[in-house]
């Protein structure tokens, strides 16, 4: 299967995916594309900020000739997905995007899933499979264990990793929020290059990504993960109890790969040690030559060969 068959493409234009289905959870009217076949082992594909579920135009045809049942929704504040309620808070924590993901499944009466993301997306996998195991068959995670300790969010990094992450401190400020609101391709454009200092992508690339940041959500929802993940903003209380059980730095036992791109502009590649400790379930590291933080897009071969990898891991798992 080609990605022209994902997804309506004129002469000349690059593919998207389309059309879009829509599952409605107690929070949110999520929008998502799905491929492959209804009876196939399900993967959900989970994009980051600030990106879209194009990242995976060119694994999708990969994992659903292997059978799967390719799932990618739009997170919250992204695309077309729709916070139900006005006066919901437009919560980006951690806790939230992890609960997103369960509730996706159980909108969709699907018991489990391989869960895999990078950035945004990577975390709310590793939430997910930490704090909801038996609804994750496995895990592919950029840049290994993702769920933040806030509470050591104060202890700093060294100076040239910190200078990267900019924005994070850029959006504590109303000056943040005003240029977010004013500038969200441009703001990508600059984290993209940051980030992913190899990848060579063109304007239609980016604005592709950028029609997901016309959210009417996408400010606050973006504000608030980052002022909340710094300490400046709190947990939203709905989501107050699962914060807690991340503070404890829950580990991962399910399966999973994790990937660390040798061309990331802002997270160094490690051969997977400093974060051992979190998986107790099998586990295999790989680093990615020339893909950046962006990796199924930078190098979707290698993302979905980490995910059909699983199955080696999976029955490793049923051994033990």
């Amino acid at each position: 299967m080609s990605v022209e068959n994902l997804g309506a493409v004129a002469a000349g234009a690059l593919p998207r995916l389309e059309p879009l289905r829509y599952a409605r959870t107690d929070t949110l009217e999520i929008a998502y594309f799905e491929a492959g076949p209804a009876d196939g082992e399900v993967v959900l594909l989970l994009h980051g900020f600030p990106y879209d579920i194009h990242s995976y135009v060119d694994v999708i045809p990969r994992l659903v000739q292997a059978g799967h049942r390719v799932i990618v929704p739009y997170l919250r504040g992204h695309g077309p997905t729709r916070f139900l309620d006005r006066a919901a808070s437009r919560s980006g924590q951690q806790a939230a995007i992890g609960v997103d993901v369960i509730a996706l499944l159980d909108a969709l009466a699907i018991p489990r899933a391989i869960f895999a993301g990078y950035d945004w997306g990577g975390r709310a996998a590793c939430v997910a499979a930490a704090l909801w195991p038996e609804r994750c068959a496995g895990l592919v995670s950029v840049n290994g264990y993702l769920i933040q300790d806030i509470g050591a969010a104060m202890t700093p990094i060294r100076p040239d990793l910190e200078a990267g992450l900019w924005y994070f401190y850029y959006f504590l400020t109303e000056r943040g929020r005003a240029g977010l609101t004013a500038n969200r391709r441009e703001i990508a454009r600059v984290i993209w290059v940051q980030n992913s200092p190899n990848w060579r992508f063109d304007e239609a690339t980016l604005e592709r990504a950028a029609h997901a940041f016309d959210n009417p959500d996408y400010v606050d929802v973006v504000l608030h993960s980052y002022r909340h993940r710094l300490g400046f903003a709190p947990s939203s209380p709905p989501y107050d109890e699962i914060e807690k059980e991340l503070a404890a730095q829950p580990a991962i036992p399910v399966p999973a790969v994790t990937l660390d791109g040798l061309a990331d502009g802002n997270f160094p590649a490690t051969d997977g040690s400093p974060s051992a400790h979190h998986f107790t379930g099998p586990r295999a590291h790989h680093q990615v030559p020339n893909a950046g933080h962006n990796l199924p897009q930078e190098a979707p071969g290698a993302f979905a060969d980490a995910i059909l990898e699983l199955a080696t891991l999976q029955a490793q798992a049923r051994r033990m």
